[in-house]
């Protein structure tokens, strides 16, 4: 098993792939060496392990990068139609279950999960909650639980991050 000398993980705090790949490893108890990147001035070591990272490429949330308000809503419709679907699966099949992988998280809580920081950080960007009590009691009570268990907690970062990173790319296309 690679030690931590072996393994980096070049990574963005707010990137929910990121945090996919930093949970796995955490839960399988693999050591590596995390760094830091910063998107707008790119490490040599990023460019040189990863060439397509010589371009800003936002691949994030859709509600974020639109526009106009009626792009927005649009999305933000397509987001609820989507948690919807998952909430429905949710209670369906996993009504009794902690986790989408039964009693521990697994690897559709993972994936889901990455993502939880950013809803938080569109609801307060726009004011729009995306998991809900009342809309999706299922997946609400599923995300409180994610949250507060040790492997979300030991990687995942504050939503505050997230919403300093939208600004920051909101001031970049500004320019």
């Amino acid at each position: 098993m690679a030690g931590k000398e072996d393994l980096k993980l070049l990574s963005l705090l707010v990137s929910p792939f990121a945090v996919r790949v930093r949970m796995a490893l955490s839960m399988k108890g693999v050591s590596y060496e995390y760094i830091e990147e910063d998107m707008f001035n790119k490490s040599e070591l990023l460019l040189k392990m990863n060439p397509v990272h010589r371009m800003l490429c936002p691949a994030w949330i859709g509600i974020l990068k639109c526009k106009t308000e009626d792009e927005r809503a649009e999305k933000i419709k397509e987001t609820f139609a989507a948690i919807g679907q998952i909430e429905e699966a949710f209670a369906k099949f996993f009504e009794r279950k902690a986790f989408f992988g039964g009693d521990s998280i697994g690897y559709l809580d993972i994936v889901l999960g990455s993502c939880l920081f950013w809803f938080e950080a569109v609801r307060r960007l726009f004011g729009v909650e995306i998991i809900n009590s009342t809309k999706a009691p299922f997946l609400a009570a599923w995300a409180e639980r994610f949250g507060e268990s040790t492997e979300a907690k030991e990687v995942v970062p504050e939503a505050d991050e997230a919403v300093q990173y939208a600004n920051k790319l909101a001031a970049a296309a500004a320019k």
